[in-house]
C-alpha cells in the first residue's frame, strides 16, 4: 500500500504538469530532461550496464556461496575435529583410569608381600630366638650337669675322707629301709 501511494503522489507531483506551454518542444524543459534520460537509459543498456551489474551480483553471490560453503566445510571439520579430540579425552581418562587401577592392585599386592616378609622375618626371628634359648639352656643344663658331677666328686672325697665302713653300711641300711617303706 506505501509504495502504490508514493507511485501515485509522484505522479501526480510530477514537473512535466508544472510546465507551460506544448510538451513535446525542445522549450520545454520537463521534454528536454525526458529525452536525455531516455538517451541515458538507451547508452546504459546498449553499454551492457544491467549484464555487469548482473555479472558483479552473480560473482558477489558467487563469492557468498563459496564462503558459505567453505564456513560450513570449516564448521564440519571443526565438528570431526572436537569429536575426535572428545574420543582422544575419553581414551586417555580411560587409560587413567586403567593405570590408577593398575597401581592400586600393585599397591594392594606390594602391601601384602610386605606383610608376607614381615611374617617371614618375624617367624625366623623367633625361630632363631628359640634356638638361642634351647642353646642357653643347653648350656645352662651341661653347666648344672658339670657342678652336680663336680659336686658329687667332692661329696664322694669329703665322704671318702671322713666315713668310716661302719658309717657307710649303716646309711645303706637306712636307704633300703626307706625304699621297701616307700614301695609298699
Amino acid at each position: 500500500m506505501k509504495y502504490i501511494s508514493a507511485l501515485i503522489l509522484t505522479v501526480v507531483a510530477s514537473p512535466a504538469l508544472a510546465a507551460s506551454g506544448p510538451f513535446f518542444s525542445l522549450y520545454n524543459s520537463n521534454f528536454v530532461v525526458l529525452l536525455a534520460f531516455i538517451g541515458f537509459v538507451a547508452l546504459v543498456l546498449y553499454l551492457g550496464v544491467p549484464k555487469m551489474l548482473g555479472k558483479m551480483l552473480d560473482a558477489r553471490a558467487d563469492g557468498i556461496r563459496s564462503e558459505l560453503e567453505e564456513a560450513r566445510s570449516l564448521r564440519e571439520e571443526a565438528k570431526a575435529l572436537l569429536a575426535s579430540y572428545e574420543k582422544k579425552h575419553a581414551e586417555v581418562k580411560a587409560q587413567a583410569d586403567r593405570i590408577v587401577e593398575a597401581a592400586r592392585v600393585e599397591a594392594a599386592a606390594a602391601a601384602e608381600q610386605a606383610k608376607a616378609d614381615i611374617k617371614d622375618s618375624v617367624a625366623r626371628r623367633m625361630v632363631a630366638a628359640e634356638e638361642q634359648i634351647a642353646s642357653a639352656e643347653a648350656s645352662i643344663k651341661d653347666v648344672r650337669d658339670e657342678a652336680i658331677v663336680v659336686a658329687v666328686a667332692a661329696a664322694r672325697d669329703i665322704i671318702a675322707n671322713q666315713m668310716t665302713a661302719a658309717d657307710g653300711n649303716s646309711l645303706i641300711d637306712e636307704a633300703i629301709e626307706q625304699a621297701g617303706s616307700k614301695l609298699h
